[in-house]
């Protein structure tokens, strides 16, 4: 007999003898966050947050992250140092051009581009560098600004710069480049005019314009399109964030409630350890309290004449004689009969501090994009193998930012001056500047390199790319990237010191230095 012919007999036998089917028997479902009864699914249940689009999720929060964001920065040293930390790692003392034009679709020669790419990067070397050229307020150059911007998409998620074309006798270009806090930038919003959180934008949710405040105190705006009429770059707005954002948000926001829980368990810890230091020595006893610290008094520290022991007569002739002072070394206290001289130890903090407070700052560290031995330079138990692989694993989130942020900030930048050099003409290009408009994506494309990645062990990481160019599956440019330097810089520096050797009769090329892990000789330079 099949199961179903056996379940339906065993229905209709219930049914003959007047049974009913069991009234809490669940029904049978199948879906997702089933109504919950008790416990955790309960708890789940209670869970409901609204779903709604993330420009929206932005501006209800924005002011307060910011803030929040801020006030931390000023006043936790994990989060300073941290941020910190990240811009050096992201940018060092500022990110290098490496520029990148489309030769084929210039029509441009080999020996032409390379040309052309030696004068824009020594003309930008010198621009960049000059605070007076670069920076409108004349202070920065190129990159303290760039470590700026980012510091500005820690504290606000974004970055908001101006790029003003000033006429200065002390410089020789026009273009500036104007740093702007991002709440500056206004906060209304206009579904009518396309205007979301002071960013107008058009159907597809390409920026127009943004509307500023003139000054920080002065409730007086202005409307700055994002580009001329000529496509230069006028506003630089860097975020990121989901799709249809038009303004970002602090990365530190989902960790903002954990940096103030690791303050209040520090606070409380030491707090505890304080009191249980000042209070070094307790007296157990059924006498008030008042009666018993001046039990532990001499005369000149009570400011009396002892009268207030007529309660506590026998005790007062005992204690007279029975002095107790933690601060005379060698005393001997007898107390009163039934009274107990207790010695506190502090208890702060405890076994299970150290490990909570790790927890805590792993989950900063984790929304900070660095390893918990970067955030806290705690290197406790970590090995070789482990640090290389957090390095490995969190390099290509430092890779990420130094091109989604601080790389898009100066590539419009970038744009912007190499524009301007060459319509004043200290930089060819063919056709002139309308030239230049007519192929500004193939002429303007870049690279722009930082920091290298940073090693466990240098020699093996050596030994990894000699290993690696034997095979031929790197090249020279490969590796002087993944050192942080360019290779064509790394080809003209070796060149003049050959040629500098041959010049002062030095041994042509190579010199020979001990082998560090065997007893035969390498040569260097080979």
């Amino acid at each position: 007999m099949g199961v179903l012919a056996r379940t339906a007999d065993l229905v209709r036998s219930l049914g003959r003898r007047g049974d009913a089917m069991p009234p809490s028997s669940p029904g049978m479902s199948a879906q997702y966050f089933r109504t919950p009864t008790t416990g955790s699914g309960a708890a789940l249940f209670a869970w409901r947050p609204a779903l709604r689009d993330a420009r929206d999720d932005v501006r209800s929060a924005y002011l307060e992250a910011a803030a929040r964001a801020i006030d931390t920065l000023h006043n936790s040293g994990w989060i300073a140092g941290a941020v910190e930390q990240s811009i050096v790692s992201t940018i060092g003392v500022g990110l290098r051009l490496s520029a990148m034009p489309d030769r084929k679709a210039l029509g441009w020669s080999d020996e032409q581009a390379e040309d052309w790419i030696d004068t824009v990067e020594r003309r930008w070397i010198m621009w960049s560098e000059s605070p007076v050229e670069c920076d409108a307020a004349g202070t920065h150059t190129i990159g303290q600004l760039t470590a700026q911007v980012l510091r500005s998409h820690f504290a606000y998620g974004e970055a908001l710069v101006l790029l003003p074309a000033i006429d200065r006798p002390i410089s020789l270009t026009r273009t500036k480049v104007q740093i702007v806090p991002p709440h500056r930038l206004v906060q209304d919003s206009d579904d009518l005019s396309r205007l979301y959180q002071g960013v107008r934008i058009d159907d597809f949710g390409l920026p127009l314009a943004y509307r500023i405040k003139r000054d920080r105190l002065i409730n007086d705006t202005v409307d700055i399109a994002a580009r001329d009429g000529a496509g230069r770059p006028q506003v630089i707005h860097v975020f990121e964030g989901a799709a249809g954002q038009v303004r970002g948000i602090t990365p530190l926001a989902p960790v903002l409630r954990v940096v103030r829980q690791f303050d209040q368990l520090a606070d409380a810890t030491l707090t505890a350890a304080l009191i249980q230091a000042i209070f070094a020595a307790t007296i157990e006893s059924e006498a008030p309290t008042e009666q018993m610290l001046q039990a532990l008094q001499d005369q000149d520290e009570q400011g009396t004449s002892g009268d207030i022991f007529d309660f506590f007569g026998a005790k007062e002739a005992w204690y007279r004689s029975t002095k107790i002072d933690l601060g005379v070394v060698g005393r001997i206290a007898h107390l009163f009969p039934g009274e107990a001289l207790k010695f506190n130890r502090s208890e702060h903090p405890n076994d299970t501090y150290e490990a909570f407070a790790k927890f805590l700052l792993r989950e900063i560290a984790r929304c900070l994009g660095m390893t918990f031995e970067t955030l806290t330079g705690d290197y406790t138990g970590a090995t070789y193998s482990s640090v290389r692989m957090a390095t490995a694993e969190i390099w290509p989130i430092i890779l990420a930012r130094r091109a989604n942020v601080c790389g898009r900030f100066l590539q419009h930048v970038y744009e912007a001056w190499l524009e301007e050099e060459i319509e004043a003409g200290r930089i060819e290009f063919p056709g002139g500047l309308m030239g230049f408009l007519a192929n500004r994506p193939a002429a303007v494309a870049a690279d722009w390199r930082g920091p290298a990645k940073p090693q466990a062990d240098d020699l093996k990481a050596a030994k990894a790319h000699q290993t690696y160019k034997e095979l031929g599956v790197v090249s020279d440019e490969m590796i002087c990237a993944d050192l942080g330097v360019d290779w064509e810089d790394v080809y003209e520096q070796r060149a003049r010191e050959m040629a500098k050797r041959k010049k002062l009769g030095l041994p042509e090329g190579n010199t020979l230095a001990p082998d560090p892990v065997g007893d035969k000789l390498v040569t260097e330079d080979a």
